[in-house]
């Protein structure tokens, strides 16, 4: 069971979390007070009621306000309006406009304000489930100045090592059913695991050997070592975590020009970039950054042809073999991944379905289970393993790192760097595409939105 302590209040963000259409930005940040303004409510019915109450009610009630008070006091309950436009300012909220639908927004907007929401809310407690994911450089280095400045506990969960090392002070780490608890940050943690890891082996092989050696000895002695390996407690170790193995298939060669648009002018119902002129050659790997919201999926999508530009056009070049990575696949995908897989390569057996899963990085379980069941990590890499196994000659991937674990990001940059093609990468993680690219666009240069 879970045991809580008593008026402990916990703020939880969601990777998945739904907002509602028709709310503004600015209603869902001010929800984050509902339960100050239900107190409010109840403090100006106590106050109604003074005038009729009689002696014994009333010091019930004076001590209710009293401590009403106090609360709205403690949390700032006068200051709401200021409190939403400051972190609303340093998340970038406040240049979208507060009355903006929440539902046009796209997945690093809608993070922000779930995450702005739950600062709001001043929690005891903070439950981060991957809170950089979609977020950028600069709000990522706003989250780790709050968090290394917040009062109250929080547990994160997250794949970006430098933030962690950063911002934590103790680690948990969950294997084989177990929890095990290290005082430090991540990379301490790695140090001791690892040598806790060589001296749980060295045992294992001893003890291995004390019981290879006692069923081959005479039967009396046989007796005797039985009762000892009978109060033997077993040592058992983890089972090895698959690693995944990602490579590129490079197909035929295309021609120099990959991409071109002419006076490109990409967006929705206005547009979102300056008219483009450039050119993507064969051999260029190009990282792509930029704040959230500023157009760079947009950018992508147009010049696959998924979106129709406002004005101007795309010019795709000769024999392009493309693969594209998208950021986040929406609705209730109810097949498994054996059957997302046949779709796309429906001349491959069974065994080569599930090897090509397997080399991924899925588990058994995984590979069975349907789709919208797994993890953001685990769909992740169901996507990979489609786009490794096709020929391709350029990669257009949105945010590849977003919801991969360690393990998987390490073996995504080594393919990466290995890959013969042309790469055009979103992504905002320095450490990750500095060794990839060998150029960095900057797509704030090309916008029109003021930021």
């Amino acid at each position: 069971k879970v045991e809580w302590a008593k008026n402990v209040h916990a703020g939880y963000l969601d990777q998945h979390a739904v907002l509602e259409k028709g709310m503004t930005i600015g209603q869902v940040l001010k929800s984050a007070f509902d339960p100050l303004l239900k107190k409010e409510e109840r403090m100006n019915e106590i106050c109604d009621k003074l005038g009729t109450a009689d002696p014994d009610e009333m010091d019930g009630l004076m001590e209710e306000l009293g401590t009403i008070q106090d609360e709205l006091t403690l949390h700032d309950f006068y200051a709401i309006d200021a409190k939403v436009e400051e972190v609303a300012r340093a998340l970038g909220l406040l240049d979208l406009g507060l009355d903006r639908d929440v539902t046009d927004l796209s997945g690093g907007q809608r993070t922000k304000v779930l995450l702005a929401k739950l600062l709001l809310e001043k929690p005891d407690i903070l439950l981060l489930d991957e809170p950089t994911n979609y977020l950028d450089e600069e709000h990522i280095a706003w989250l780790k100045r709050y968090l290394l400045d917040y009062e109250n506990a929080f547990i994160l969960i997250s794949h970006d090592i430098p933030f962690l090392n950063s911002v934590v002070n103790i680690i948990y780490h969950m294997e084989n059913q177990e929890l095990n608890r290290y005082v430090g940050d991540y990379d301490h943690f790695q140090e001791v695991y690892a040598v806790k890891k060589a001296q749980l082996e060295a045992a294992y092989r001893k003890q291995q050997q004390e019981i290879s050696k006692a069923r081959v000895s005479t039967r009396n002695m046989a007796m005797s070592r039985q009762k000892k390996l009978d109060k033997m407690d077993v040592i058992e170790l983890a089972a090895e975590k698959p690693k995944p193995e990602f490579k590129f298939r490079y197909g035929r060669t295309p021609g120099k020009m990959l991409f071109e648009p002419h006076d490109l002018v990409i967006g929705y119902d206005e547009p979102l970039s300056k008219p483009l002129n450039f050119t993507m050659e064969r051999g260029q790997k190009i990282a792509l950054v930029g704040t959230n919201g500023i157009g760079k999926t947009t950018l992508l999508r147009s010049l696959l042809g998924l979106i129709k530009p406002l004005s101007g056009s795309v010019e795709q070049g000769e024999n392009l073999e493309i693969g594209y990575f998208e950021q986040e696949v929406k609705g209730e995908n109810r097949t498994t991944c054996i059957e997302e897989l046949w779709q796309e390569f429906p001349s491959f057996s069974q065994y080569e379905v599930r090897s090509a899963l397997a080399k991924c990085g899925l588990t058994t379980k995984h590979i069975e289970s349907q789709v919208r069941v797994l993890s953001g990590g685990e769909q992740a890499k169901v996507r990979l393993c489609k786009l490794v196994n096709r020929d391709t000659n350029i990669l257009l991937l949105d945010e590849p790192t977003n919801h991969l674990d360690v393990d998987a990001k390490d073996e995504l940059k080594k393919a990466l760097r290995e890959y013969r093609g042309s790469i055009l990468l979103i992504c905002h993680e320095p450490e990750f595409y500095q060794d990839v690219v060998n150029e960095v666009w900057d797509m704030s240069k090309w916008t029109t939105k003021i930021f």
